[in-house]
């Protein structure tokens, strides 16, 4: 069995222990008083499930991830075409720490479990049924080597001989025995895309698109900028690319508070943050009252920083049995480089106070 924590979504043992995985489940509120009644060892054992759960507190259904779960749903199964039919594709393009990946992963898991509880976990071929393969990407990738990583994911023996063609005809073999709906394609920004290998990444994408029976999901940052969608194509000649009439572009935005919704918006995200906190000495508005601007400063409205943030927090607060999050706890949690050096500009704003994250209703209700 595999554990948790050596959990590869880019291998099938690894992605299946993913989505068969039950549900975490909270532990107990419990007071000061209550934890510090609890004997030795139980209060070891509710330690290590704190722990737990804290370091696992998401993925929290925003509206950013709501918004994109419901277009993914449109798309995949309408996408349930005869094989004559040109299938469409989808380009998840954003800035990284905006919950991209963590969003698609999370629907796909739906995806995997609804296909399997239809269907059943074999093929009428007596083929392991896989509704969804993940490929994840590193650095200077070419497509020889995106078609051994699909090939990696079904443990195939024939990953590490032949050339790029063999390679993607055996792919496409495991696809079709395996019944793939969805195929994924993480950090799609990390292939070689070189101005002499541009429109040979947009060819084989292509291909893939169009022979592959499954709905193709690109996920990555600047992809329009790397010429997904002009093919290579001469400035003028866009309209003429197959791969932007068939791919369906999608983002993720962060939190914003320059508007009333958006401030509302952040006070509901905190609130939900709120209620699966389960620090001792936590109490009502912890987050969405006292710490609300700070967050936001901390995290600069981005979904990644703030749950880093949120869980390496509750850890600390845990550990030193402090017990609740405060900015004094805070302080001393380092966050991801992007936030710590973004944060200063709105820091001053809001100590000017030209800026705050709570919404009209609640500023008023405190003064």
């Amino acid at each position: 069995m595999i554990r948790d924590q050596a959990r590869a979504l880019s291998r099938k043992e690894g992605w299946n222990a993913y989505v068969q995985s039950p549900e975490h489940v909270q532990p107990e509120q419990l007071t000061r008083t209550q934890f510090c009644r609890l004997g030795e060892e139980a209060a070891a054992d509710y330690l290590k499930r704190a722990r737990k759960w804290h370091a696992n507190i998401g993925p929290i259904k925003t509206p950013q991830l709501a918004d994109l779960q419901e277009v993914l749903w449109d798309i995949v199964d309408s996408n349930e075409q005869d094989g004559d039919q040109a299938r469409s594709a989808v380009a998840v393009n954003a800035f990284p720490g905006l919950g991209k990946s963590t969003s698609v992963i999370a629907f796909a898991r739906l995806l995997h479990r609804r296909e399997i509880a239809e269907s059943g976990p074999l093929t009428a071929d007596g083929h392991e049924r896989l509704p969804v393969c993940r490929v994840g990407l590193t650095g200077n990738t070419g497509i020889k080597d995106l078609n051994r990583s699909m090939l990696e994911f079904f443990a195939h023996p024939g990953s590490l001989r032949g050339t790029t063609t063999e390679l993607g005809q055996r792919a496409l073999d495991c696809i079709l025995r395996c019944e793939v709906r969805v195929l994924i394609i993480d950090d799609l920004h990390f292939l070689k895309w070189g101005s002499s290998s541009g429109i040979e990444v947009s060819n084989h994408l292509k291909w893939i698109s169009n022979e592959f029976p499954v709905t193709l999901i690109m996920i990555g940052v600047g992809l329009d900028e790397k010429g997904l969608f002009s093919e290579g194509l001469a400035p003028g000649e866009e309209a003429l690319a197959q791969t932007g009439r068939r791919t369906t572009l999608l983002g993720m935005r962060p939190f914003t508070i320059d508007s009333e919704a958006g401030r509302r918006e952040w006070r509901q995200i905190l609130l939900t943050l709120e209620k699966r906190i389960v620090l001792p000495d936590k109490y009502p508005g912890m987050l969405a009252d006292d710490l609300s601007d700070y967050m936001f400063v901390r995290s600069t409205g981005h979904i990644g920083s703030l749950m880093a943030l949120v869980r390496r927090g509750c850890q600390r607060a845990m550990r030193t049995q402090e017990f609740k999050l405060t900015q004094d706890l805070l302080d001393k949690v380092r966050n991801d480089e992007a936030s710590e050096r973004a944060r200063l500009e709105l820091q001053v704003a809001m100590e000017a106070g030209k800026l705050t994250s709570k919404p009209r209703q609640v500023r008023r209700g405190r003064a």
